[in-house]
């Protein structure tokens, strides 16, 4: 994507063009402010083959906000509906099975047609796709991108913030979001520590090709090393995340493919048939990370620079997605009341709307996270009745996937598909 230079100010400066960012630009852009975003990594080099191989469960209420801003047509070839959700408790090695023992647990979006308007319980894409679709998006919008581009200093003053890229030039704007993942710059230029740990583990991350037809059925099968999930895409394929102790992962890793084929087959079962490794498999550390505070004088922090979760309950990049679509509201709002968007007052009200639900998404994927990382005996009997209580309560199922749907608690205007 060619480089574009502004030719004033911006309102705001974006840092961090991944997919909260870029959500972000594009949402701030519809309600009318002008937004300069800047990332190191050029869209092109985005969209390279090796420079993502994740793909993303994203929620109902996500992708509404990507259809009111235009960018639902440039994903849905891609977008595979998630039909229903099967979680299942597991031994070591233990394979997933059609018939799941001890304990399981079904999601149903028939369930949950009145929270979610009929959508399906969410879709998965994979980054790439994503990436691609924002970044035509942009490339159509008033956005101004700086790509490469990267912060080097922040200084912010009572009226607004002025950013130093490594290239020598200088921007200024009454705010700076800082969007640029779990190591940011910004946040660490503002001032901002951060809490967190890592898990000693690591996902796995291929696509496969699936002999049988996966019917939109998203698996998830717990082990004592972690969570193996199934996720379904388009085409006869298959995410696989499969979470492991660091030390086995980077055996997986560098185990010829016949080996890890395999191990893979051990770990899927007969149910969907043949399963082929396509394409190259990328490993990921596992950890959490919370920021102190959202927000720092004439800077906001969102996405994976305000927290980063553990993937066993697809929630990272939605919590971004949410953010994203807060934060927009809020500027917006105060900027049309004439208000300084950039001012304490004002960001505190994104800080105070999205704080809670973020630290209460990372202690639940904490907890899961060892709950079902683990084979102990009393353990495994607590969560396996858990499993069972839950399945036979419609009403917590219906909850819990209106939650994973991202429809529960005060919704911003754009999660509920409206635009700002």
């Amino acid at each position: 994507m060619a480089k574009r230079l502004a030719e004033r100010d911006p309102d705001v400066i974006i840092a961090g063009a991944g997919m909260a960012g870029a959500t972000l630009a594009l949402a701030l852009s519809s309600g009318g402010l002008s937004v300069t975003l800047i990332d190191p990594q050029t869209f092109e080099r985005q969209l390279a083959p090796r420079f993502d191989g994740r793909a993303s469960a994203i929620s109902y209420a996500a992708f509404r906000q990507w259809r009111t801003l235009g960018v639902a047509p440039l994903l849905e070839s891609h977008a595979q509906p998630i039909e229903q959700i099967l979680v299942t408790d597991g031994r070591s090695p233990g394979a997933s099975s059609s018939a799941p023992y001890p304990a399981w647990l079904r999601f149903d979006p028939r369930e949950s047609a009145e929270t979610s308007g009929g959508e399906p319980l969410g879709y998965m894409l994979e980054n790439r796709h994503i990436r691609a679709g924002l970044a035509q998006a942009l490339s159509a919008s008033p956005v101004t991108i700086l790509s490469p581009g990267e912060v080097a200093e922040v200084h912010s003053g009572p009226t607004g913030v002025r950013v130093h890229l490594l290239d020598g030039r200088v921007l200024n704007a009454p705010l700076l979001v800082g969007a640029d993942g779990k190591r940011s710059r910004v946040r660490e230029l503002s001032g901002v520590g951060v809490q967190g740990w890592t898990y000693n583990q690591v996902a796995i991350v291929a696509t496969v090709a699936l002999a049988q037809d996966h019917g939109g059925v998203a698996y998830e099968h717990f082990l004592p090393t972690g969570p193996f999930a199934i996720l379904p895409l388009t085409a006869g394929r298959a995410s696989l995340v499969w979470t492991e102790r660091a030390r086995y992962g980077a055996a997986l890793m560098s185990a010829p493919d016949v080996l890890f084929a395999a191990h893979l087959t051990r770990r899927f079962g007969e149910f969907v048939g043949r399963v082929d490794v396509i394409g190259p498999r990328f490993s990921y550390p596992l950890s959490i990370q919370i920021a102190d505070q959202l927000t720092a004088p004439r800077v906001a922090l969102m996405g994976e620079a305000a927290h980063v979760v553990h993937p066993i309950a697809g929630q990272g990049l939605n919590m971004g997605l949410k953010d994203a679509a807060a934060l927009a509201q809020v500027v917006t709002e105060a900027a049309r009341l004439g208000e300084d968007f950039g001012s304490p007052n004002v960001l505190e009200r994104y800080a105070r709307w999205r704080s809670l639900d973020n630290i209460g998404v990372a202690a639940a994927t904490d907890v899961f996270t060892r709950l079902f990382s683990t084979d102990h005996s009393l353990v495994r009997l607590a969560r396996d009745v858990g499993l069972s209580v839950v399945n036979g309560i419609e009403p917590a199922r219906r909850w819990l996937m209106a939650e994973a749907g991202g429809a529960v608690g005060d919704l911003p205007k754009l999660l509920l598909g409206e635009p700002i």
